[in-house]
């Protein structure tokens, strides 16, 4: 396959797995404490990395750890308290469009300060798909008013943008002496520990064995789908392109997740978001195409 189709590709699968998460993370949390709800996610997650690790024999380490457990507490405490906190105050149509139409920007502009060059064509790029992403956004909305819980879940959800810009651009530094497996592999535990704690603070895990079906069928997702193979896909991304190209592969979440609503639920896309997607990708395309030119790879990509 041409160099300039893999990293698109992985960015939609990524952006697939990221726009299930959304519906499996809202149903979650309808039924289970948030923050319990995370820890379990990654607990198991945990288990699930370990044992690829083994089988795959994969080199981990154990020095500079600093970046990891930064990386950690950015990319799993902070962003799931905030994002799965504010699914509980906002739907996840929200979530689907604020947190993935922000990440990009805001991870570009933190990737400038460990080296990573804004040039005009990933600028142009960036702006391209966010015209792109607001036409989504603006076309899919109903016209109802916004409650005071409402937008404080939306705030919850931008903060949760933030830490995982950081948590991203952490990536560049942490994949300079490690895969990308073996960096979710150790950051993974890391996140669990760092979670359990608030588990205690709802209902102290004790409704973890009631929980239904349905609810350890999300926790699944999230842990294995979105978790394992997703995270260990976008560093790979990190890693190949960069943290500021990288982050662009959650533009196309909020077209994965129409064509979901399509498909699942029968909904009608308007017009101007269906114009809103074909903008998306090319501002992805512009953003890349120096790499479809030639522009030789990052060092130490894979």
């Amino acid at each position: 396959m041409p160099r300039s189709f893999i990293t698109p590709l992985a960015a939609f699968v990524v952006a697939f797995a990221w726009s299930g998460g959304w519906i499996a993370g809202k149903l979650g949390v309808t039924s289970a404490p948030p923050l319990e709800f995370s820890a379990v996610r990654f607990v198991i997650a945990a288990v699930a990395l370990a044992t690829i690790a083994l089988v795959t024999r994969t080199r981990i380490g154990s020095g500079g750890l600093v970046p990891i457990v930064l990386s950690a507490v950015f990319g799993y405490l902070g962003y799931n308290a905030f994002v799965f906190v504010g699914l509980t105050m906002a739907p996840a149509s929200d979530a689907a469009l604020i947190v993935p139409t922000t990440i990009p920007v805001l991870t570009a502009i933190a990737a400038s300060f460990v080296g990573e060059r804004l040039s005009s064509t990933k600028i142009a790029g960036f702006i391209l798909a966010s015209l792109g992403a607001a036409l989504v956004i603006a076309a899919g909305q109903n016209g109802g008013e916004v409650s005071g819980g409402r937008l404080l879940g939306d705030l919850l959800m931008l903060a949760g943008a933030v830490c995982w810009a950081i948590y991203t651009t952490l990536g560049t530094v942490t994949l300079r002496r490690r895969s990308p497996l073996a960096v979710v592999t150790l950051a993974t535990p890391i996140g669990a520990l760092l979670l359990l704690p608030f588990g205690f603070l709802e209902q102290g895990y004790r409704d973890v064995g009631s929980w239904s079906t349905d609810v350890w069928v999300d926790a699944l997702y999230l842990a294995l789908v979105v978790t394992v193979g997703s995270f260990t896909l976008f560093y790979w991304m990190v890693r190949r392109v960069g943290a500021g190209i990288a982050a662009m592969s959650s533009y196309f979440v909020p077209i994965v997740t129409l064509a979901m609503a399509v498909v699942f639920l029968g909904d009608r896309p308007q017009p101007w978001q269906l114009v809103g997607g074909v903008v998306i990708l090319a501002g992805v395309r512009v953003a890349t195409l120096r790499m479809a030119e030639g522009t030789p790879l990052p060092e130490g990509a894979a």
